[in-house]
Formats: C-alpha cells, sequence, structure tokens
C-alpha cells in the first residue's frame, strides 16, 4: 500500500461517507485494533441505515452462496438464500465484509460474486446497500491470503493510519477514563505499539486501551491491576501506565478552579500538566455551559501556554463553540502566536 493512501479517521470517515452514499464498494486496509470496523459502524449509525457484519473469516463458501435443494416444481437445483444477508429491497444500510483476505480462496471468490455482481446464487442485494470490506495488512503477520487481482480491482482502497488528536476526540466522547486519555496525551508513542517482528500477545492499540477503560470501570481489585491491565496492552507498560495513573492524586482541586479560585492551583510537573489539561476537558464535556466555559478560558490565561492551546483545541475538536464569548477574544489575543 503506498503511504500516499494513508487517510487519518477523520478523512477516512468522510472518504467512506461518499463512497457508502454512491454504493462504491470500497476496502479499508490498516494495523490490527485501530478501529476500521468502528468507523463504518459509525457511519451507519449516524446515517441511520442498516449495518450487518460479516466476519469472512470464519465462513465457508456455502454460508455466502447457499445451501443448494431441489425444487420439484422448477424441476431444477435452487440456491437456498442465507437469511443473514438484507432481504427488504426498499431496505438501506451496509454490508461489512470484514477479514475479507483472511478468508480461505473458495470464501474470497464467494465474496467476489457478491461483490461484482451485487448477487450471488439466488440472492440479490438490495440497491439500498453498500459494500465495505476491511483487512489487515500483509506486513501484519496475521492469517493472510493475497487477495486476488480481479477482486482488488473491484475497490476503492484506503489505509487507516492512527492519530493521537483524533483518538483523544473519539475518547472525551466516549468517556474513557481521564487517566488514559492523560496518559496517551503524554506519551502518544503509546497508543499504538504493534510491531509485526514481535511476537508479543498483548501490545497496545485503540482497542486494547477501550480494554483498559473497561478494566478500570469493572472494580477489579488493585492488587489484580497490573495483571489485568497487562494483558490487555502488556505487563511493562501497564506498570508505566499505572505509575502515571497516581499522578491524578497530585491534581488541583478541579471543583475550586471550575468555580473560579484559581490561586496556586498552577502546577509545574510537565506529567501532572497533561493529567490537569485532560481532567478540565472532560468536566466541561460533561457540564458544558458557557459559565465554565469563561471560567477555563480565563485560568488557561496563567497556564502554560503549550497546554492552554491543548486545552482549547480538545475542546473544539469536540464540538464545543467558543468564539462567542469574551474571554476566548482575550485568549486569542495572548495566544496567536502559538495558532498561526
Amino acid at each position: 500500500m503506498n503511504a500516499k493512501n494513508i487517510v487519518n479517521t477523520q478523512e477516512l470517515t468522510t472518504a467512506l461517507t461518499s463512497m457508502v452514499e454512491h454504493k462504491i464498494p470500497t476496502f479499508v486496509w490498516g494495523a490490527p485494533g485501530i478501529g476500521k470496523s468502528s468507523i463504518v459502524k459509525q457511519i451507519a449509525k449516524e446515517k441511520n441505515i442498516g449495518f450487518i457484519d460479516l466476519r469472512l473469516a470464519l465462513m465457508d463458501p456455502t454460508d455466502l452462496k447457499g445451501i443448494p435443494f431441489y425444487d420439484a416444481k422448477k424441476n431444477q437445483a435452487l440456491w437456498a438464500e442465507p437469511s443473514f444477508l438484507p432481504h427488504d429491497k426498499n431496505s438501506s444500510g451496509i454490508l461489512f465484509l470484514d477479514e475479507l483476505n483472511s478468508a480461505p480462496p473458495a470464501v474470497q471468490a464467494s465474496a467476489y460474486q457478491l461483490i461484482l455482481d451485487r448477487a450471488i446464487g439466488e440472492y440479490q442485494l438490495p440497491d439500498g446497500w453498500a459494500i465495505v470490506a476491511a483487512g489487515n495488512r500483509e506486513s501484519d503477520r496475521g492469517v493472510i491470503y493475497k487477495m486476488p487481482s480481479p477482486l482488488a480491482n473491484r475497490f476503492v482502497h484506503f489505509e487507516m493510519g492512527v492519530n493521537v488528536n483524533d483518538w483523544k476526540e473519539w475518547a472525551y466522547k466516549a468517556k474513557i477514563d481521564e487517566r488514559v486519555i492523560a496518559y496517551i496525551a503524554y506519551k502518544n508513542e503509546e497508543l499504538f505499539t504493534f510491531d509485526a517482528t514481535l511476537n508479543e500477545k498483548s501490545f497496545a492499540t485503540p482497542r486494547s486501551w477501550e480494554f483498559v477503560d473497561k478494566i478500570l470501570k469493572s472494580g477489579v481489585e488493585s492488587k489484580l491491576l497490573i495483571a489485568t491491565i497487562g494483558g490487555a496492552i502488556g505487563h511493562e507498560r501497564a506498570v508505566n501506565f499505572l505509575a502515571f495513573a497516581k499522578v491524578m492524586n497530585r491534581l488541583p482541586d478541579l471543583e475550586l478552579i471550575l468555580n473560579g479560585n484559581f490561586d496556586e492551583h498552577y502546577p509545574e510537573e510537565v506529567d501532572v500538566l497533561y493529567a490537569l489539561s485532560a481532567g478540565l476537558v472532560s468536566k466541561l464535556l460533561h457540564y458544558h455551559d458557557d459559565t465554565l466555559l469563561n471560567t477555563i478560558l480565563d485560568y488557561t490565561l496563567e497556564l502554560k501556554s503549550e497546554f492552554s492551546v491543548m486545552i482549547i483545541q480538545d475542546l473544539q475538536r469536540s464540538g464545543i463553540k467558543m468564539e462567542h464569548l469574551s474571554s476566548y477574544d482575550k485568549w486569542v489575543r495572548q495566544f496567536a502566536y502559538l495558532i498561526m
């Protein structure tokens, strides 16, 4: 895959939305755990259309084509249509063929007919349905079968990259634990650590950090946290993350800041500042109103400049509008040199 084809989450979402609207078959390549299927599912949700996720690596050719049976009235053999495919001719949605290039060649051949003709056996895909496929790259050392050129030529191809700012925007909306967001903001390289040359069972990906969030919220005993989180992202990384998480104990009182009491609440340590930034953004997204936003804008005027800018940019990426506020005009005048 040419590096020029690599797109971030926002670019992929925009491109895929257009491809789905025009029913152009699309293939999304990317490393494991970076959220390929989540993006496709989210597009279907936002467009309020159907979504069917088929894991082709787990299928046999007859699962797609159906089982042959004898029709005595027609005196001919017919194929029983699979029940999991869409049948309502007036429906619309996305048929997602996940792990397409991990499927055995015979299954890929069945999928080829569905992609090429929008039909297979006796089955016809309704006009309102788009086809999107996804798979890992051949360099990822998964179980991969080389995609035949005729099949590859039936798709528009994109390779999805990993972008920390995109992930943070998603993480705030998904209410991911503030400690996880702060840690990734502090150590960007820890968002995705998959290395195909290593034989690691546990490594960091956007998907495995979501597991960490769920583990933290599950009530696992503290003495088991390292082992449990290590099972998601690796032992050494779990130790580093939990050590960082203790930074939250050194944060200034966020409630005092939100109430306008800024006295001596300006930390200097970099790790604490990352945690503080994540905490303030999460608070505002949860209790969003202009009074709190004005307060945070005023507070950031005395904060270290790079963290002031990071807080405001994270809020803006999350859809918070602030251009109408007087405090924002003051903020822009002070930090214009950093955002030009």
